[in-house]
């Protein structure tokens, strides 16, 4: 019995949604029918697709391993009917990546990839659900600060990123030298980590105005503070770097600002199957992220990471 196309696109949305309600929601079906569809989709392919939980449903490993092929299958479909219309199907990259990140990664990638013959689908999200999208399959790259290891996952470092102090061009503070200086200025660092709170306390011990210090995220947020409102901002060189070098930014040259970086990881699911698609988005991602930081880092020797 041949597997009806539309069982596999609800598979993929239960994948997504981790639930069969709410997949059943999507398609205005009740859950009972989800059910019974998923049910067959099992006999047929002779495997458990998930296991249900409480707060939903989980993928097996079966379903993981099945994932990839049905996608590939219902895209092979999209394909023919395009080539039907006279429409040249292109390879999708599907990219995910921090807010705190996303104006730095994807402004910078989306035009070096204009020329590519492929589409790029850009989202966003915190670590943990772009881990599981590229564990899915939902995305075939994703943007991340360094985190805990995810088996399956592979992890390249890309740049570290130092945290420094900026101000727009003519700036009254911009020729400071330490910390105190900029205490009584109007502050809005960008919130990096738990490293942003133990700079507020010390900004707040040099500190003798009676104003709040504000953190704001994203990185366009603060850039945007400290461009059209004054505000000295501290944020990961990387986010300021294009607006540095063309002047519109000064960084302040604080001796006694501690070395905090942000550590930027491009992650990418582990397999033996070429993607020529993917292959040509990292290839471009590594060129780019020469340009992140003042100290890129140099090939992917023991910067890169086999997580198992």
């Amino acid at each position: 019995m041949a597997i009806d196309f539309d069982d596999l696109r609800l598979m993929l949305d239960i994948v997504a949604c981790g639930s069969f309600s709410q997949a059943a929601a999507r398609r205005r079906w009740s859950q009972p029918q989800v059910s019974q569809r998923i049910g067959a989709l099992e006999q047929q392919v002779g495997a458990q697709l998930f296991r249900r939980h409480r707060r939903g449903a989980m993928p097996t490993e079966a379903c993981l391993a099945f994932a990839p092929s049905a996608r590939d299958a219902l895209a092979a479909l999209d394909a023919g009917k395009l080539a039907v219309r006279g429409t040249p199907a292109l390879p999708t990259v599907t990219l995910a990546c921090l807010p705190s990140l996303a104006s730095t990664v994807f402004g910078a990638l989306l035009p070096a990839l204009v020329s590519s013959r492929l589409e790029i689908r850009c989202t966003t999200d915190h670590s943990p659900i772009i881990m599981d999208m590229l564990l899915t399959d939902r995305a075939q790259l994703g943007f991340v600060l360094n985190c805990p290891a995810v088996a399956g996952i592979r992890l390249e470092r890309l740049c570290l990123s130092p945290i420094v102090a900026v101000v727009r061009r003519g700036h009254p503070l911009a020729h400071a030298r330490a910390v105190a200086d900029v205490a009584n200025a109007q502050l809005a660092p960008q919130y990096w980590g738990p490293e942003c709170d133990t700079l507020i306390s010390r900004l707040r011990a040099h500190r003798t105005v009676d104003q709040p210090i504000h953190t704001i995220q994203p990185s366009s947020a603060a850039l945007e503070l400290a461009l059209e409102h004054g505000f000295l901002t501290f944020m990961p060189e990387m986010a300021a770097a294009r607006l540095l070098r063309t002047g519109q930014l000064q960084q302040l040259a604080l001796s006694d600002l501690p070395r905090w970086e942000w550590e930027l990881m491009v992650a990418w699911r582990s397999g033996k199957r070429p993607d020529v698609a993917k292959e040509t988005v990292l290839q471009q991602v590594r060129a780019l992220a020469k340009d992140w930081t003042a100290t890129p880092v140099s090939g992917t020797g023991d910067a890169q990471m086999k997580q198992s």
